[in-house]
């Protein structure tokens, strides 16, 4: 019995400061209904009294008045007192009685919204004057007592504290109490995490000696890479800035290429592009301002690999299209947007995943890989350049035409696996290797591919991510019919490469940027 009644907790006082005032009649009532005393202060106070609630003010029962401009009402010895002492402790209980202090065995509380502040304004002095003190304060207060106090920091969790008072006649149990003690220092740790990286942004101070990741969980995944890992989706937000509005749920998978494909289709040109990617790798990409001419000009590029794959549009995409997509079997179609007819046809094929990224932007600069419990961050490579970023190092120059195609290619280098090779003609890819140890290797895959499905024709140019550091990478790609050439200058050899391209009246440009994707 003794065992029992330090486990369960009959609440007695109620502390209520919320910024989220919805929902608080059925919590209010189940606490009148167990003879609950309440404490609150401030906006909390009057909502409390407008629903004829009965209330002590926080000023009432401190004897102190809330002071600059709210800044300080909850901060107080009386209020902390009430929370933090241990119930079973002889010299805390003589402490209390001696200030005449009172028990608070229970604190709601939630938050200024600094976070939805940051979404509306970038006004410093607003932004600054909603990060909450006396919140946090209170709630850490409370969970570290858990033992003897029960704390509630979201209005998602008011249905569940109705039902441990309702159990269990007015009072809680440890096992309750605990889980919200575990909630609210998650609550505290993500809050103080999103003002740690606001300021880290304002002073774009991108690697600080101690790096806070906050993140919310989206989605529990059917299952990883494979059925026997378990997995999920987190996002810094509340949502996914992506619409899935037809289809099969996404997998882990499914996301891992919908991201990639994404970091390639939204940094082409603006409302303009295709990505055909599989195993997030691109396996055909085109400009062509023609919807359907840059569709189909991207799945020429390797129609076998593209089998299966997820199709990224950056644009809105219309029933012509739609026409050209249904006669291919493709796991996700991504765009900006569907027209009406359009989305009737693609609908057709049931378990076809169409995802309306028309509100997705990138705005993190940084790029994550983990390992255990070790981060590698760093700042991601989403330059795309031109001209003046290159220097044509050959006898021959390239017409305009041939640099276009050059810099898109090296563009596109840079979401290929490493070691990367990108082969295009007329805005759009006709050949990629991709992932090998070898670049040679890489060169010869690119080589394969456009023979094999008939690319090879017109100007055609190539790209690699990095140096070459033999000839015999260009001289593969130079006896395939590639007429230009971008690189990255830097290796000991560059001298025998610029020797190689003049001899064979080859155009080679070279960039003082690499492009390594591992």
């Amino acid at each position: 019995m003794g065992n029992k009644k330090n486990i369960m907790k009959k609440i007695k006082s109620a502390l209520i400061s919320v910024s989220d005032k919805s929902n608080l009649k059925p919590l209010l009532q189940i606490l009148k209904r167990n003879k609950i005393k309440l404490i609150s202060s401030g906006g909390t106070f009057k909502t409390i009294k407008k629903l004829k609630f009965k209330c002590t003010e926080i000023s009432e029962f401190t004897g102190f008045n809330e002071i600059l401009d709210g800044r300080v009402k909850t901060l107080h010895p009386k209020i902390h007192a009430g929370i933090l002492y241990k119930r079973n402790n002889k010299s805390h209980i003589k402490q209390l009685k001696l200030n005449d202090f009172q028990n608070i065995d229970l604190v709601i509380v939630n938050f200024y919204p600094f976070e939805k502040v940051l979404k509306k304004t970038k006004n410093y002095n607003k932004i600054l004057e909603n990060i909450d003190i006396g919140g946090p304060s209170l709630v850490r207060s409370a969970a570290k007592n858990h033992k003897d106090v029960t704390v509630v920091t979201s209005i998602d969790q008011y249905q569940e504290l109705i039902n441990e008072i309702k159990i269990n006649n007015g009072a809680t149990s440890l096992k309750f109490r605990q889980k919200m003690s575990r909630l609210a220092f998650n609550e505290t740790a993500y809050y103080d995490s999103v003002i740690s990286n606001y300021f880290n942004q304002l002073t774009k101070t991108y690697f600080p000696k101690k790096k806070i990741i906050h993140t919310n969980l989206i989605e529990k995944l059917r299952y990883g890479e494979n059925p026997h890992q378990e997995g999920a989706i987190y996002s810094s937000k509340n949502y996914l800035e992506l619409e899935k509005i037809h289809g099969k749920q996404l997998s882990y998978n499914n996301y891992n290429d919908i991201f990639s494909a994404l970091t390639i289709s939204k940094n082409l040109p603006k409302n303009v592009g295709t990505v055909i990617l599989k195993h997030a790798n691109p396996c055909g990409v085109s400009i062509l301002k023609n919807k359907v001419n840059s569709y189909k000009s991207a799945l020429a590029c390797d129609p076998i690999s593209a089998f299966g794959g997820v199709v990224s549009c950056n644009f809105k995409i219309d029933k012509t299209l739609a026409i050209e997509l249904n006669k291919m079997f493709f796991e996700v179609i991504i765009a900006n947007g569907f027209n009406s007819d359009a989305l009737k046809l693609l609908k057709s094929k049931k378990n076809i995943r169409i995802i309306d990224a028309s509100n997705f932007y990138f705005n993190e600069v940084l790029k994550t890989n983990s390992l255990d419990d070790s981060y590698l961050i760093q700042i991601d490579d989403k330059k795309n350049f031109e001209k003046r970023d290159f220097t044509v190092v050959s006898k021959k120059k390239p017409t305009k035409s041939q640099f276009d195609d050059l810099i898109f290619a090296f563009n596109i280098c840079r979401y290929v696996k490493s070691n990367a090779i990108v082969i295009a003609a007329n805005k759009s890819t006709i050949g990629i290797g991709s992932g090998q140890p070898s670049r040679v290797d890489s060169c010869q895959i690119a080589i394969n591919k456009m023979i094999k499905f008939k690319n090879n024709s017109g100007e055609i140019v190539a790209a690699s991510d990095a140096f070459f550091p033999f000839v015999d990478g260009i001289e593969n790609l130079v006896h395939s019919g590639v007429t230009s050439v971008i690189q990255p200058a830097g290796s000991i050899r560059d001298k025998e490469i610029i020797n190689f391209a003049n001899a064979t009246d080859t155009v080679l440009v070279f960039s003082k940027t690499r492009h390594f994707k591992h």
